[in-house]
């Protein structure tokens, strides 16, 4: 049973999808934190890399989108421009955004434009046609085929999405001809004389996006904390399919919705680098700029026949919370598993095949790579619209994002030789009265450094504790 809970405040939006009772995705929205993906804009080329076969965009967001152009252009965006040509700078192309801006990178874009409907996406500049893996009876497939290959536009191209099986084949064209007639629309805009870029379309906002893409006959109920949320969503699901309106509920308890179904600790809880296991074993995630690294451990686990088979279970039961836990953090680029040791080949593939399994069920686009002869599992996942990770926490401005400091022997030891360079320059005969971090300023009063560096020069060293200084800083003062 899957469930679909809303909750709204003046500053954000959460929405947690929960299926049979475990929360299985979780997404923030917040007003100052506006997401640029499936948004169109009409670009200006600010900067052309031909050794790298790319292009900066002026989308006029203030970043420079980052442009791919090595698979050419589509041929109908030659045709959308006057005159049809290479890319060059100042030139203007429409252009839509697949990656949100993370970090110091800029967004992402494509002029490989797609448009979301309820049943299909429209491929204005691709003519083929798509269909969803999670459709997978047969028969079905070849009837939602031949039904695409009837509606589709000339020179574009459909993909039919899951919510797409059973449907008929009117309400896949209305939803065609309302996409292709926006489409016309965007190109119209685009055309016109405007200086420098432009928002030609903005993608649906998370509560329509929700309803788009998740809201299936599938899923129990929808509870909404907020009346006008609640009213919104129950206007756009009559007009969009009203017999899935006896799912779309209003949440009046008192007690936060979240709270009430056990959420708020757990969303909580996906800023920890340690996951448990209902085992007793645990993971360990690591994220780096090149890719998230995580760790299989058998912790408190030791089974109750033999070794490999106690390794092999924590290996599975592992499996399912990681491919669960890529979800909720919405984890993406390259993953890396390292999992217990295995010495059945027998038992590597099987656990191969388990994650590729749960692979399926993942809405974003997962491939299990391979395993490695040292044994480490290679993952990749899309990466489009920031994570919650990069929403909710900033890098942390003690350590700036290395996640430790210096110990306060090596400060104590940095101190020591700064005062040595100062006594070479001129002898401080009162002395010197240093401030530093509680931490080092207890380290430099239990140990001889001091001591031995007071005795080494003749003369009085005074150390002053502040709570508030950086634990790697300090000060060094001459006394009068």
């Amino acid at each position: 049973m899957k469930s679909i809970l809303v909750t709204v405040v003046p500053e954000e939006i959460k929405v947690a999808v929960m299926e049979d009772g475990k929360l299985s995705s979780i997404e923030v929205e917040r007003a100052t934190h506006s997401h640029l993906v499936g948004n169109i804009y009409k670009g200006q080329v600010q900067n052309v890399l031909p050794g790298m076969q790319a292009a900066f965009v002026d989308i006029g967001t203030g970043k420079n989108a980052f442009m791919y152009i090595g698979d050419g252009m589509p041929a109908d965006m030659k045709q959308a421009l006057s005159k049809p040509q290479k890319i060059h700078i100042g030139q203007q192309i429409p252009v839509q955004i697949v990656k949100d801006a993370i970090g110091s990178k800029g967004p992402r874009a494509t002029t490989h434009i797609t448009l979301p409907g309820r049943h299909v996406v429209l491929l204005p500049t691709a003519a083929y046609i798509g269909m969803s893996r999670r459709i997978e009876e047969e028969a079905e497939r070849t009837r939602l085929h031949d039904i695409a290959s009837r509606i589709c536009p000339e020179g574009m191209g459909l993909i039919i999405r899951t919510v797409a099986a059973g449907a008929s084949e009117e309400a896949l064209r209305e939803d065609v001809e309302y996409l292709a007639k926006l489409w016309h629309s965007l190109m119209s805009r685009f055309k016109m004389k405007s200086k420098g870029a432009n928002l030609l379309y903005r993608d649906a906002d998370l509560i329509i996006r929700i309803v788009r893409d998740n809201l299936t006959a599938e899923v129990a109920e929808m509870l909404i904390d907020d009346q006008a949320v609640y009213q919104r969503v129950h206007d756009f699901v009559k007009l969009l399919s009203p017999e899935l309106l006896p799912k779309i509920k209003f949440y009046e308890d008192k007690e936060p919705l979240f709270k009430a179904y056990g959420l708020d600790e757990e969303v909580a809880n996906l800023g920890s680098r340690t996951v448990e296991l209902p085992s007793g074993g645990f993971l360990v995630l690591d994220k780096t700029e090149a890719l998230t690294v995580i760790d299989v451990n058998t912790g408190k686990y030791t089974g109750s026949t033999n070794l490999g088979e106690t390794v092999y279970a924590t290996n599975q039961e592992a499996a399912e919370e990681i491919m669960r836990q890529l979800r909720l953090r919405d984890i993406g680029g390259i993953i890396i598993v390292d999992f217990i040791d295995m010495e059945k080949e027998e038992q590597k593939e099987n656990l191969l095949l388990h994650l590729r399994e749960l692979a399926k069920l993942d809405p974003t686009k997962t491939n299990i790579v391979d395993i490695t002869s040292l044994g480490l599992v290679e993952i990749t996942r899309k990466k489009s619209r920031q994570n919650l990770d990069s929403i909710i926490y900033s890098e942390c401005p003690i350590c700036h994002g290395r996640g430790r400091v210096e110990s306060p022997e090596t400060v104590s030891i940095r101190i020591a030789a700064d005062i040595r360079r100062m006594e070479h320059k001129s002898h401080a005969e009162d002395g010197y009265e240093i401030e530093v971090h509680e931490t080092v300023a207890e380290e430099l009063r239990h140990n001889q450094l001091l001591m031995n560096l007071a005795a080494e020069f003749a003369m009085d060293i005074k150390v002053t504790a502040a709570p508030g200084m950086h634990p790697e800083n300090y000060s060094i003062l001459q006394q009068n």
